[in-house]
C-alpha cells in the first residue's frame, strides 16, 4: 500500500467526519424510530433507520409547512387522507434524507477500502440521486393512480349518462355504479356513497370526489355534475350526454399517446442492440489496423 497522499488525507478526515455525524443523528434519533414502524417494507425500504434523517430535522427545527411541501401535502392529502397528511409529510423528507446520509457515508467506505476517487464519485452520485427519487414517490403513485382512474371513466360517465337519462335521479343512479365494479375509480365512488351515507352533503361528497382525483377531467365532470343538481335532474341528463361524448373522445386519444409512448420505448433496446452490433463489428477492424 503507498504513502497516503494529502488529497487522500483530506477524504479520510472528511468521510470520518461524516461518519461520526451519522452515528450522531443515529444515537440522538432514536428515541423517534417508533414513529416509523407502521410503515410497510415494500414501500418504505429501511424504514427502521428513518428516525436518522427525522432526528437532524426536529434539531434544525425544519418547518413542514413551507412553499416548497405544499404539492407534497396535496399529494399525501390524496393517497393517505388529510387526516394523515403531516405524518406523511414528515416520514418522506425524513426518508430521503436518512438513505441520502447513509449513502453519502457507504461511498466514503468504499473508497476507504478501494482506494478509487470513481467509487467515492458514483456512490455520492447514487446519494444525490436517492435525495432526488425518493422526494418523487408520491407524484409517481398519483400519476399510477390517476391512470387507473382513467381507464374506468369514460364507462361510468356514459352509465350515469344512460341512467339519469332514463329518469333516475343521480344519488341513486352513482350508488348503483359505485357497486357494480372493484377498481379504483368505483372505489372512490363507494367512499362518497359513504361520505353520503354518513351524512355528508351530497354537493359536499361530489366535491371531495373531485379534489381525490387530482384528473382535471374528472374534476371538470364532477363540476358538471354538481351544476346538474343545481339546474335539475332533466338538465343533467342532457349535460351527461355530452360529458359522455367528450370523455370517449377523450379516452382515444389517451389509447392514441399509449401507443405512442409504447413505440418509443421499443426503440431504446433496438439503439443497445444497434450500439452492440456497432462495436462487434468496429473494435475487430481497428484490432486488425493496430496488428498490422
Amino acid at each position: 500500500m503507498g504513502l497516503l497522499t494529502p488529497l487522500n488525507i483530506i477524504i479520510f478526515l472528511i468521510g470520518f467526519a461524516a461518519l461520526l455525524f451519522w452515528l450522531y443523528c443515529y444515537m440522538t434519533g432514536r428515541k423517534h424510530a417508533h414513529l416509523f414502524e407502521a410503515l410497510t417494507e415494500k414501500e418504505y425500504p429501511f424504514k427502521e433507520l428513518y428516525f436518522v434523517g427525522y432526528g437532524l430535522l426536529e434539531k434544525i427545527g425544519y418547518s413542514y409547512k413551507g412553499k416548497g411541501n405544499r404539492k407534497l401535502r396535496k399529494e399525501v392529502s390524496v393517497l393517505f387522507g388529510e387526516k394523515y397528511a403531516d405524518y406523511y409529510i414528515r416520514v418522506s423528507h425524513a426518508q430521503r434524507l436518512t438513505l441520502a446520509m447513509t449513502i453519502v457515508v457507504l461511498a466514503f467506505i468504499l473508497y476507504g477500502v478501494g482506494n478509487d476517487l470513481m467509487l467515492l464519485f458514483v456512490g455520492l452520485g447514487f446519494a444525490g440521486f436517492a435525495y432526488y427519487y425518493f422526494g418523487t414517490t408520491a407524484s409517481q403513485k398519483i400519476a399510477k393512480r390517476s391512470a387507473e382512474l382513467m381507464t374506468d371513466f369514460s364507462e361510468v360517465v356514459s352509465k350515469l349518462a344512460l341512467m339519469t337519462s332514463a329518469g333516475m335521479i343521480l344519488r341513486e343512479a352513482w350508488e348503483d355504479i359505485a357497486t357494480s365494479g372493484d377498481s379504483m375509480f368505483y372505489k372512490e365512488m363507494q367512499l362518497a356513497v359513504e361520505n353520503m351515507k354518513n351524512g355528508t352533503a351530497e354537493v359536499d361528497a361530489l366535491h371531495q370526489f373531485g379534489a381525490r382525483s387530482m384528473v382535471p377531467e374528472i374534476k371538470k365532470f364532477i363540476s358538471t355534475l354538481i351544476q346538474g343538481l343545481v339546474k335539475g335532474n332533466a338538465e343533467l341528463a342532457f349535460m351527461l350526454q355530452d360529458q359522455s361524448k367528450e370523455v370517449w373522445s377523450l379516452k382515444k386519444q389517451h389509447v392514441r399517446r399509449q401507443g405512442e409512448k409504447a413505440a418509443s420505448k421499443l426503440l431504446i433496446p433496438m439503439m443497445i442492440m444497434f450500439v452492440g452490433i456497432l462495436i462487434m463489428l468496429v473494435v475487430p477492424i481497428f484490432a486488425n489496423l493496430g496488428s498490422m
